[in-house]
């Protein structure tokens, strides 16, 4: 099959919108809005407002990458053409806002054009113009994030450390679905089924409470520090569209993500540096088809049972239509029955005021989500399954806030994060390889610039986890179906994911 061909099978090609919409005649009713007589999906505690600006910010984003497939299926017609590199690039200009790289179109002539080569470019300079747009076009929704550092404060925590699983579903994570502002003390880590490095969290953990006790922070003294692990299931497709690393087993996936969190940190910190040393650890599911959760509640003693939860979707359904401080009690009842569980969920005495506080503020921040997916996604998101453009490795680009916009796989090296590149390598051949276009990774490392040569060591640590990766899927790299960028971001500073000339990102 040719390349042109094969650009025509592509999955991209309408918006996400255009999607939901032609596929709401599927989805009869609103999953988390059964409603009444004279009733309307529309919940009292919802911050309509917000929920308008991070939908601009999603359709902003998104169009960066819809378009790429039929700008390169025009610029591919006119490749003959004796202007050829003059007329691509300005259309490139126009309708995605780059150039390309000048070298592939001067070299059309001879085999073609590389259109799976222009197809990664693309999604990198989509990324980067995320990065350096992200202050003025995530502006309006950072001011009016609820759980933002004050609010957290409030609730006791200096530091929230959330890993999510790689799922590219789950990238949204912290302003869309938690509605939590990221930030210096929201650090988001993911990792393939939730299942976070213990030893990298231990030593996280001991750099925060070395700057709480040297009096670095801020009422340090009656702070914590908390670790949230998020896994992830289908309530439409449990068993296609659960979680990959668990086989779409939303046992497992529960099970794993609590034994991470209780049997393994608590235990390696309490071990290490004292009985009582542990932190707050808080165990979240979320069914990605509706971006509801599933909160599982810690005892008076933080331990955390997995039998003892309670849904978001079905408080949405509890209390839709009742005033907002009624809508409020009423939360705070079906959290205390939670609580009071017996049976398989007993738990031994309450959570904490704080972690009550946090967790109260959870739910409510939640019913604006679920109202988005049901406002702007027809009530479940189109496409329940994996939709994303690139994987990005080692570290989080911090700016990047989006569902399914990449496949994140955090790791040191290549030999580390081996299962979770696995995972994603598997996902793009699904959604790339098997349509003859290659898998486009962003090797992406944060430098300390206070420290000499901290950028020097994270480029070569970027190029060597890139050779790395070529090394582990000879066959994908060999057939021109493995296209890696390596980028670098200052973390305290201003640099952020800066593309680095290399032989593999020329033009960049």
């Amino acid at each position: 099959m040719d390349t042109r061909k094969r650009f025509q099978a592509l999955r991209r090609e309408a918006t996400p919108v255009a999607n939901a919409a032609a596929s709401a005649a599927a989805v009869p009713d609103n999953p988390a809005c059964m409603i009444g007589s004279g009733q309307t999906c529309e919940h009292a505690l919802v911050d309509r407002d917000l929920n308008r600006l991070l939908f601009d910010y999603e359709r902003t984003v998104r169009s960066r990458f819809t378009r790429i497939v039929d700008v390169l299926k025009r610029i591919s017609t006119h490749q003959h053409d004796e202007n050829f590199t003059e007329r691509a690039q300005q259309l490139a200009r126009e309708q995605l806002g780059f150039d390309l790289p000048s070298q592939v179109l001067e070299d059309a002539w001879v085999c073609g054009l590389d259109l799976s080569a222009l197809h990664s470019r693309c999604i990198f300079s989509g990324l980067k113009s995320c990065v350096e747009n992200a202050q003025v076009e995530q502006a309006g929704w950072r001011q009016r994030m609820p759980l933002d550092e004050n609010f957290l404060r409030s609730c006791g925590y200096h530091t929230v450390d959330i890993s999510p699983c790689s799922d590219g579903r789950l990238q949204g994570v912290s302003p869309y679905v938690l509605r939590m502002l990221p930030g210096p003390n929201v650090r988001v880590k993911a990792y393939a089924g939730a299942l976070f490095d213990v030893e990298v969290d231990v030593c996280d953990w001991a750099q925060r409470e070395v700057e709480r006790l040297s009096g670095a922070m801020v009422d340090g003294e009656r702070l914590n520090y908390l670790k949230i692990a998020v896994y992830h299931f289908s309530s439409s497709s449990p068993n296609g569209h659960g979680c990959a690393a668990h086989g779409s087993n939303d046992r497992q996936a529960t099970e794993a993500a609590l034994q991470r969190l209780q049997n393994e940190l608590r235990v390696a910190i309490d071990r290490t540096f004292g009985s009582g040393a542990a932190p707050d650890v808080l165990l979240i599911g979320v069914d990605t088809d509706l971006d509801a959760l599933r909160i599982h509640l810690p005892d008076s003693f933080g331990e955390i049972n997995a039998h003892r939860y309670f849904e978001t979707a079905q408080v949405y359904r509890d209390t839709l239509g009742l005033a907002p401080e009624a809508a409020r009690k009423r939360i705070a009842e079906i959290v205390a029955d939670a609580e009071g569980m017996g049976g398989w969920g007993q738990g031994n005495g309450r959570m904490h005021e704080g972690m009550r506080r946090l967790v109260l503020a959870l739910a409510e921040a939640n019913l604006s989500q679920i109202e988005y997916v049901i406002k702007h996604h027809t009530g479940r998101y189109a496409t329940i399954g994996h939709d994303e453009e690139c994987i990005v490795a080692g570290e989080a680009v911090r700016p990047l806030q989006l569902r399914n916009l990449f496949y994140f796989a955090h790791l040191d090296t290549v030999e580390e994060g081996a299962p979770d590149m696995d995972v994603g390598i598997d996902i793009f051949a699904k959604l790339n390889v098997a349509h003859g276009l290659p898998v486009p990774v962003l090797v992406h490392f944060e430098y300390d610039g206070r420290i000499p040569a901290s950028r020097e060591r994270a480029i070569a640590r970027g190029r060597r986890v890139r050779d790395a990766i070529a090394a582990r899927y000879p066959d994908l790299a060999a057939r021109g179906l493995l296209n890696c960028a390596i980028a670098v971001s200052d973390r305290a500073g201003d640099e952020c994911c800066a593309f680095v000339a290399d032989a593999a990102v020329d033009d960049h």
